[in-house]
């Protein structure tokens, strides 16, 4: 806003120093003709020194003069790029009666004994001064809108880059908390598999164990740049479907549409079923824990597709980029961020993308992964 205030302050400025310098140029030019009158007059008894003074002292305006047929008589201070054209003097009698036109002439007339002349027309033009300075308000305004835009772009990109830094602290710090307690329950795990060695239980509390130490993992590479390698993509899914089983109603039904052959790309396992567990945890939040959800895979020769569907309440088309903005939801408990990182994963670790590819209210929604193959010199 200070920067808008300070140019439309210059243009206004400019604008009143334009208007007194025409006003200047115009005495001058009068000071001129007079002095052409005082030329065209003289006598023995004329001082002809201050005459040619001011009549050479004109370096800067363009004049132009002209009989009362329009025929150019002389011309001063007019550029010799124009003036070495093929037909200067037609040019110059065109530029004379553009200068009329605009107002921008002084008439003289001339002594008897030139009756055929009558009068001279002394035609002239702004200074290139005087044009420079008109033009630079607006170069001014330029320079400030280019300013103002970098700007910014320079205060998003900060805001980016400190966010991305909340990201990773909250990330890191998170794996750290998380490590105590998981060490913790292992060690309690193993006294309990040496006192109870036949409890049926133990095998699904190491599991859960297991799997906390994969959510550390996961947390723990956010902010930094893990070594993707060759995955079935297949098995990563059926992985995230068998878990997913276990802790959703029998309401809920999960089908896998995939390909009879292993499907293999570049990926980071752990930061990939992390996202394909929160579209597939979102799904069941929208169908309200009843309802059915399908996985399709698929493949061409650049890329690797995944699809969930879900048969939840839909997303408004006006809000297909909002829901991966963090803080964007709507549970009534919920911070936003699960598809903000899933966003954030498969950009920036994967070079893919993510985004809904269809929804209704009502029937359903489909998201879309796209995974390049070749991502291995990630």
């Amino acid at each position: 806003m200070a920067a808008v205030v300070i140019a439309i302050g210059s243009l206004v400025i400019s604008n009143y120093l334009i208007s007194d310098l025409e006003e200047e140029e115009r005495l001058r030019m009068e000071v001129w003709a007079e002095a052409m009158r005082s030329l065209n007059a003289a006598d023995e008894n004329t001082d002809m020194n201050l005459v040619l003074k001011v009549i050479n002292g004109n370096h800067t305006i363009p004049v132009i003069l002209v009989n009362k047929e329009g025929k150019v008589l002389s011309s001063r201070n007019i550029q010799k790029s124009y003036s070495s054209t093929n037909d200067s003097v037609a040019y110059l009698t065109a530029l004379a009666k553009e200068y009329i036109r605009k107002g921008r002439s002084i008439r003289i007339d001339t002594p008897q004994e030139y009756a055929h002349n009558d009068y001279i027309s002394i035609c002239y033009d702004e200074s290139l001064m005087l044009k420079r300075l008109a033009i630079y308000p607006y170069i001014q305004i330029g320079v400030v809108v280019l300013f103002v835009l970098i700007a910014i772009f320079a205060m998003f990109s900060a805001m980016r880059a400190e966010q991305n830094r909340v990201w990773v602290g909250l990330s890191k710090e998170t794996a750290h908390q998380l490590g105590t307690p998981i060490s913790s329950m292992t060690a309690w795990l193993e006294v309990l598999k040496e006192n109870y060695p036949d409890d049926v239980l133990l095998p699904e509390m190491e599991k859960d164990v297991k799997r906390l130490e994969r959510i550390a993992e996961r947390f723990s590479k956010i902010g930094s740049i893990p070594e993707p390698k060759p995955e079935d993509v297949l098995e990563m899914l059926q992985r995230v479907v068998a878990y997913m089983d276990k802790r959703t109603s029998s309401k809920v039904i999960i089908t896998t549409h995939f390909p009879s052959e292993p499907v293999i790309a570049s990926l980071i396992p752990s930061l990939f079923e992390w996202v394909a567990e929160n579209l597939c945890k979102n799904a069941v939040d929208a169908m309200g824990g009843a309802g059915r959800i399908d996985l399709y895979v698929y493949e061409d020769e650049k890329f690797v597709y995944v699809e969930v569907q879900d048969t939840g309440k839909g997303i408004p088309k006006s809000n297909f980029n909002s829901v991966f903005k963090p803080g964007f939801t709507t549970k009534e408990r919920g911070w936003g961020l699960g598809l903000s990182l899933a966003k954030r994963i498969v950009e920036e670790y994967h070079k893919g993308k993510i985004y809904v590819k269809d929804s209704e209210l009502g029937v359903g929604t489909t998201f879309r992964i796209e995974i390049p193959k070749g991502t291995s010199d990630l």
